[in-house]
Order: structure tokens, then C-alpha cells, then sequence
């Protein structure tokens, strides 16, 4: 009998930076995969790895005991798992749905009621981490839904993690990871608003910024992103338009509970103006560039 007989068989939608190391992950540890992406040409190096192409999400969904979605927004997942052609509409009896895409509580409680009567369990399993992360296994899965339905889909989360965090129910998990974006997002804007001070301000920016990631201010994000920045290296890791989305989710989660996250409306404000500026495509620390001399 073939080992790859006893894993369940899963359907995988979204193939980007984050959902295409993902997938790898799956089908190297054995699983069978079905994938979708709705750029195809994104999904043909799949086959050669032993994946099967589909070419609506729900015929990836027909068959399958576990679906998970990894896409760029609320509208996005939305047209992936809603309507004749969505992957719900394949769903059948018993199917666990994972949304690990970065999009709103709104949106995740509107999908779990409508997976409900299809007899379907859900988790909203979203990730702390970027594109390396994923292609190494080294997420953390932060889950919303019920501890039963996490248990039966453990072995396929593990594959592509370093942890998995139970956080309540559905909902839970999709509001942590917009906490933990909102906070990157600003992290790194106050960074690009130190580096623009410490170039203009004429001092050795290698020695400064030794001070500050060695020091009180010093984050893996800081480490990071500082080095980005001195490289001005953008290739994406994590697109700043999606930043700037997920500091608007912020901003709309925090309403929900009648707050006001003022850090977040600044940030944002900078992410929108290299946005204008054109680099909504590049990586997140692209944003330094208008604190920059020419």
C-alpha cells in the first residue's frame, strides 16, 4: 500500500509568496495535494512535483478531507470559497476548511456559518511569519475553531510549523494575527523613520543601528528590516500594500471594540504614501525610502 494512502487528502488555494511554500511543504511530506491559484501559470510547477491542478477552486475542493485557503484579503477569500464555483460549493460532509489568509473576524464568522450547513468544520488558522518561514516549516499556526477539529488536522499543520497555538474559538486566531501585523506594521515604520533621522542627521548609520538593535528598541523586526534597508534590498518578503491592508483591518477590528489605535493611523498614512509612491509590490521596508536625500 502506498504510505500516502492514509494521509488525508488536502486542497490547497493560493499559490503566492506565503501559499506556494506552504503547498511544498504538504506535498513533501507526502500528503496528496490539489492545488488552485488563480493565475495558473503560478500553478503548473506544481504538477511536476506530483500535485494535481484545478481549474476552479471548487473542483479542488471535490474529494478532499481538508481545504485550506492562504490569499491576500477579505474579497479575495471570499471569491475563492463563496458561490457555484467557490470551494464550499465542493465541500462535502465533514471536510475541515482552513482559512490561513490575513483577512477580518467579520469575514471568518460569515464563512464558518456558511460552512455549518454544508455539515463542514472550520478553523481560521492564519500565520506569524513570511516567504522564508514557509518554504523552511517555520510558522506558527494561531487557530480559532474548536480543539476536536484542530486535532484532526494537527499532523498536516505540523509540517509546515514550528508551533500551533489554540487561541478559542472561531474568530480568535484571526484577530491575534491582525494585532501582530498591526504591531509590525507600525514597528517598522517608526525603524524607517529612525533610519531617515540617522542619514540626514550625518551618523555612522552602521554604528547607530547596532546601538538600536542591540539595545531596548532592538526586535527580530529590527534586526531584520535594518539590514533591508541598508541594502536597499526590496524584493518582497511581505508586500507593503498588504501591510497597509492589514493596518486598515486593524483599524476596523479595533472600532468593533471601540478603540481607536492612533499608531496605526499614522503608520498607515506612510504606508499609503509609498503606495503612491509605487512600492506597493515591494518588500515591507521599502517604506524608508521616503525619509530618504533623493
Amino acid at each position: 500500500m502506498n504510505s500516502n494512502d492514509s494521509k488525508p487528502r488536502i486542497a490547497f488555494l493560493g499559490l503566492g509568496l506565503m501559499g506556494a511554500g506552504m503547498a511544498r511543504r504538504l506535498l513533501r511530506a507526502g500528503f496528496p495535494l490539489t492545488v488552485f491559484n488563480r493565475d495558473a501559470a503560478k500553478a503548473r510547477s506544481f504538477a511536476a512535483e506530483g500535485a494535481r491542478i484545478a481549474a476552479t477552486p471548487r473542483e479542488a475542493a471535490t474529494g478532499v478531507n481538508i481545504i485550506i485557503s492562504m490569499l491576500a484579503d477579505d474579497i479575495a477569500s471570499r471569491n475563492v470559497w463563496l458561490g457555484e464555483k467557490g470551494a464550499l460549493a465542493g465541500a462535502q460532509t465533514g471536510t475541515v476548511l482552513i482559512e490561513s489568509s490575513t483577512v477580518t473576524m467579520v469575514w471568518v464568522k460569515e464563512l464558518h456559518a456558511a460552512a455549518n450547513p454544508r455539515g463542514c468544520e472550520m478553523l481560521d488558522a492564519p500565520v506569524t511569519g513570511s516567504k522564508p518561514q514557509a518554504e523552511a516549516g517555520e510558522l506558527c499556526f494561531l487557530v480559532g475553531g474548536e480543539s476536536a477539529t484542530l486535532e484532526k488536522v494537527r499532523p498536516a499543520l505540523a509540517v509546515m510549523s514550528r508551533a500551533i497555538v489554540h487561541l478559542g474559538p472561531v474568530g480568535s486566531g484571526a484577530l491575534l494575527k491582525i494585532v501582530n501585523n498591526f504591531m509590525c506594521g507600525v514597528q517598522a515604520a517608526a525603524l524607517a523613520e529612525a533610519v531617515g533621522m540617522i542619514e540626514r542627521g550625518g551618523l555612522d548609520r552602521a554604528k547607530a543601528l547596532d546601538v538600536l538593535a542591540t539595545g531596548a528598541p532592538g526586535s527580530p523586526l529590527v534586526k531584520n528590516f535594518s539590514g533591508r534597508m541598508t541594502a536597499r534590498d526590496y524584493t518582497p518578503l511581505f508586500k507593503l500594500r498588504l501591510m497597509a491592508k492589514d493596518l486598515g483591518y486593524a483599524r476596523q477590528e479595533a472600532a468593533n471594540v471601540k478603540m481607536n489605535l492612533a499608531t496605526a493611523e499614522g503608520a498607515l498614512r506612510l504606508y499609503d504614501k509609498a503606495i503612491a509612491a509605487g512600492l506597493g509590490d515591494q518588500d515591507i521596508s521599502s517604506i524608508v525610502e521616503q525619509f530618504r536625500n533623493g
